[in-house]
């Protein structure tokens, strides 16, 4: 088994789609993802790979000295296998690489399984957003991580 992980591309985006209709409520458009990948400078996309196959991906804002991870999601199948670690090592890899102090993200209260991934890789619980989430009103809980060069 080969996971790897490499910057997305416009080609990735029929599989992309497929993870993001399985995975979010709403989902992003494609249009949307286009938007982050062609005309957003801030915005850096990675896919994870299982044997060359976009099984994965996760996107940050880069803005000034900070991290904002956008979204990060692994095909339903594959979870479990390491996709997710990687995927989120590789952003902290980007934010260090540039030099940033801080990565920060949104994720959704009763998501156990995702706060649990982001607490491994030293992301701690700092606020919460009431009824951040359109589809059901849930709160976000804001988790920040500070980087150390």
């Amino acid at each position: 088994m080969d996971i790897s992980i490499r910057e997305m591309r416009e080609s990735d985006l029929d599989r992309i789609m497929e993870i993001e209709e399985r995975t979010f409520t709403p989902p992003w458009s494609r249009e949307a993802f286009l938007l982050e990948l062609k005309k957003n400078i801030l915005a850096k996309y990675i896919v994870g790979l299982l044997d060359g196959k976009v099984i994965g991906y996760g996107g940050i804002w880069l803005i000034i000295d900070e991290g904002h991870i956008t979204n990060v999601a692994v095909e339903e199948e594959y979870r479990g296998l390491g996709v997710g670690n990687r995927i989120i090592e590789g952003l902290i890899e980007l934010c260090r690489d540039r030099g940033l102090r801080t990565i920060t993200l949104e994720v959704r209260r009763s998501n156990e399984i995702a706060k649990s991934l982001y607490r491994k890789h030293g992301f701690i619980e700092g606020g919460i957003r009431e009824n951040y989430y359109a589809d059901n009103n849930e709160d976000a809980i804001i988790m920040w991580k500070t980087i150390w060069n």
